[in-house]
């Protein structure tokens, strides 16, 4: 047989709690049919009397209307952003890949002299003997006239990390 405990002995679990936060505004509730202890109405954000403050109801589509607006332009203003990075992630891309191709084509040439990091030669189509030259003189550079079978395709400069790069007469990069 069980022991049955006092209603009024705090080890009973079917006891009913007091209101341990005593005083004017504090209160047990029992709106709900159950009991809601310690409900304070000093810290609720809504009126609990009838003689509380009146407010009232947030239209909540309209609420939910400006909240997509600000979140589409947020993320608008993000992607566009983003896009910008992209074009000019694309942008370094393809320079890249064209340093790669003159890269290639100069390493595909032949040559029979010493070059320089920095150094500005011309590539040349040689029809002659077939192939690509790599050459110390541009077309303007001849005293007479450039050999007929040679076609001039750029002018490149060797940088210091072993690649090429097409430039002007200046000597300035055309991937700009």
């Amino acid at each position: 047989m069980g022991l049955t405990l006092p209603p009024d002995d705090p080890r009973n679990p079917k006891r009913k709690k007091s209101n341990l936060a005593d005083g004017r505004d504090s209160y047990d509730s029992e709106s709900t049919g159950s009991i809601v202890e310690f409900f304070n109405r000093n810290v609720t954000p809504y009126p609990t009397d009838v003689g509380g403050p009146a407010f009232d109801l947030i239209q909540v589509e309209k609420q939910k209307d400006i909240m997509v607006n600000v979140a589409r332009m947020h993320s608008h203003q993000e992607y566009r952003r983003i896009m910008e990075l992209v074009a000019v992630l694309q942008r370094q891309a393809d320079e890249v890949r064209q340093r790669l191709e003159i890269t290639d084509l100069v390493h595909a040439a032949r040559y029979s002299f010493q070059i320089y990091h920095g150094q500005c030669y011309w590539l040349v189509s040689d029809r002659a003997r077939g192939g690509t030259l790599l050459t110390q003189t541009g077309p303007d550079e001849w005293t007479t006239t450039p050999p007929d079978y040679y076609e001039y395709i750029c002018r490149v400069k060797w940088l210091g990390d072993y690649t090429w790069i097409e430039v002007d007469s200046n000597g300035e990069s055309v991937l700009k």
